[in-house]
């Protein structure tokens, strides 16, 4: 709307935006100062079905992993390597209060997913225990699905899956130890009607896969037809 774009020019004149992977000025309508636009580590090339980037452009197809031990969703959409300041984005986001910085990789995450066929009938974002989202306030996850699903126009569902078992943080567990946290974490509310839908779970960052590996054993339980996995990042 004019409105809404007049008063942005209004707020970039008074309160110019400060470029949150520098400090410096990012100019009118931008998110990011230009310096920091061209180095941002894009993936180029990966594995469709989990998203792991490939060293070399001529690589197509699935992965040998994927091959060998497909995961439980058919798709992987990673906008990013898990790498400066992208990681920083990330861990400012889930750390240290940085919503703001969900909008920001949520929008550039629909970008590209605009350009993809075909849509899933819902959006989810992998949940948070209920201790942990207590803890810090906000599900980081939900926060990056919104401008997805907004921009998308694809329904937003938060509240069908829980995560029903809290676990300890993944990061400094092996892929064994990794897997057998978050085994029988998720569950699909008694409610829910999943049956037959095709379902986009949203998460920050992907790093073994998991914690959407058992998210999507949980929907596919309940019915569901296909799942793709969206994330900001992979590790």
């Amino acid at each position: 709307m004019e409105i809404d774009k007049w008063l942005t020019n209004i707020q970039d004149w008074f309160l110019p935006r400060l470029c949150p992977a520098c400090g410096g000025g990012t100019g009118p309508g931008r998110d990011l100062c230009g310096g920091c636009e061209r180095v941002l580590p894009r993936i180029a090339n990966a594995c469709p079905r989990c998203a792991a980037p490939f060293e070399h452009g001529s690589i197509q197809g699935e992965c040998g992993q994927c091959q060998r031990r497909p995961p439980p969703y058919v798709r992987g959409v990673a906008l990013y390597h898990y790498a400066p300041p992208i990681d920083h984005f990330i861990r400012t986001l889930k750390f240290h209060d940085g919503i703001g910085l969900a909008r920001l990789l949520g929008r550039r995450l629909a970008s590209r997913l605009q350009l993809e066929p075909g849509r899933p009938d819902r959006i989810m974002p992998v949940p948070l225990h209920p201790t942990r989202l207590r803890s810090r306030g906000y599900n980081q996850a939900l926060e990056l699905a919104r401008p997805i699903a907004a921009a998308l126009d694809i329904p937003l569902d938060y509240r069908s899956l829980r995560r029903v078992r809290a676990t300890a943080a993944q990061s400094n567990l092996t892929l064994d130890e990794r897997q057998r946290n978050v085994r029988g974490a998720f569950a699909v509310d008694g409610d829910a009607r999943l049956a037959g839908l095709r379902i986009a779970l949203v998460d920050d960052v992907l790093t073994t896969g998991s914690t959407v590996a058992a998210a999507s054993l949980a929907l596919l339980a309940a019915g569901v037809r296909e799942i793709e996995v969206w994330v900001a990042a992979r590790a």
